[in-house]
């Protein structure tokens, strides 16, 4: 392995790995917890370690705005934001991949108000799970670098043509101090060559037009070829994840990470740091004489419906762990669960909400949960969608009272 190592935080990682793809345009907009990785990136090209163009915008729209006009014009985008900078966003999040542009944007995941919270739970990218973005979410400040560089490649892939979120959980990866292995950058360049639009970019020359009127007779089949290149984005990432592992000795997992599943009764599923609490939490039920494994899902857009229907198929009961809500349904991540497995498997699943607004979830929270879990599979009580999850006393007997 080469390169060099630094103790860096998650938000260094991610600015380091934007100078590294050879960012040429990043529009910038502060907002916490993400607010150093465009100062990073400041310092980069105030000091001459990256040639590209920094614009300072007066809102987050306006930087996603700047990025699709960049990614237009044939160069390759960076930008980066959260919580309410994200919402934001919400219009030109979805003119971007309309518009099939291969920007990059790193989601410092922050809970979203009112009330005003600045720590961390994934209801600010959930939000945007539907607009068309890839989505992966990561667990340590390594695999925050090599996912950057690593989406870079597929969504520029004239299979894919789609932007991405690399999603990151604010505080806990985004100021935490971690080694990172930072690659030589003639090795990235091998890997990342420079960008080039495979079809079109903004010409005076060559006049054409983005995101413009689109009939019935189009619009339909428009948003069908999204759906098709979301769905071509899995075997592209496996590819590009492979290729990385070959080339820098690294792997972070593909759409999913697994972990101690072949002998495992039950599944606990989980993103982002929850998930490296949950592989803790796997040792020590292991020590214990509880056959448990773990799912990562690393893509939640294209979601990994395959890998999760295998990992399923010859067990007893899953855990889905969400740190989001989607109100009265349950989390995001269980419904998709759910979702690979209907009319296929008759599994039990146990979906919990819980780490909203940055409340703590630790490996031994993530046991109780294992145990909660296999009791009510065993004596058939799996009796509601979802189950809340380190609730205050007088809420849990409020649930009781009412009936769920």
């Amino acid at each position: 392995m080469g390169g060099t190592w630094e103790i860096i935080t998650g938000n260094h990682a991610a600015a380091i790995a934007a100078k590294l793809a050879r960012v040429k345009v990043v529009p910038a907009y502060p907002i916490t917890p993400q607010t150093t990785i465009v100062e990073y990136i400041a310092s980069f090209i105030e000091s001459g370690q990256m040639d590209a163009e920094y614009i300072r915008v007066e809102s987050e729209h306006s930087a996603m705005a700047a990025a699709i006009g960049a990614s237009a014009a044939g160069v390759r985008a960076f930008t980066a934001t959260a919580s309410q900078g994200l919402l934001l966003m919400h219009e030109v999040v979805h003119w971007a991949a309309g518009s099939r542009l291969p920007i990059g944007m790193a989601v410092v995941n922050r809970a979203v108000g009112p009330p005003w919270n600045i720590h961390v739970d994934h209801q600010d990218s959930m939000s945007q799970r539907d607009t068309g973005w890839l989505q992966m979410y990561v667990s340590s400040n390594q695999e925050v670098l090599d996912t950057i560089l690593m989406m870079f490649k597929v969504a520029e892939s004239p299979e894919v043509l789609l932007p991405f979120m690399v999603c990151l959980d604010g505080f806990v990866l985004s100021h935490t101090y971690m080694p990172v292995n930072i690659p030589d950058q003639e090795e990235v360049d091998e890997f990342l060559p420079p960008y080039k639009p495979p079809h079109w970019s903004l010409d005076p020359e060559n006049p054409i037009t983005f995101g413009n009127l689109a009939l019935p007779d189009e619009y339909q089949e428009m948003r069908w070829s999204m759906d098709m290149a979301m769905r071509r984005a899995h075997d592209v990432i496996e590819r590009v994840v492979e290729e990385f592992r070959e080339r820098f000795g690294r792997y972070h997992g593909g759409v999913v990470w697994e972990y101690k599943l072949e002998d495992a009764d039950y599944v606990v599923i989980a993103m982002g740091t929850l998930a490296s609490e949950a592989e803790v939490a796997v040792d020590e039920l292991r020590d214990r004489g509880v056959r448990v494994g773990l799912l990562k899902v690393r893509s939640f857009r294209p979601f990994p419906h395959k890998e999760v229907l295998k990992a399923l198929e010859d067990k007893r009961g899953a855990i889905v762990i969400d740190r989001s809500i989607a109100f009265s349904s349950g989390g995001p991540l269980g419904i998709e669960v759910k979702a690979s497995i209907y009319n296929q498997l008759d599994l039990p699943i146990v979906n919990f909400i819980t780490g909203l607004g940055g409340r703590d979830v630790t490996y031994q929270d993530v046991e109780q949960m294992v145990r909660e879990s296999m009791d009510r599979i065993l004596s058939d009580r799996v009796d509601r969608p979802y189950y809340w999850f380190k609730l205050k006393p007088e809420f849990e007997k409020a649930e009781i009272r009412e009936g769920y």
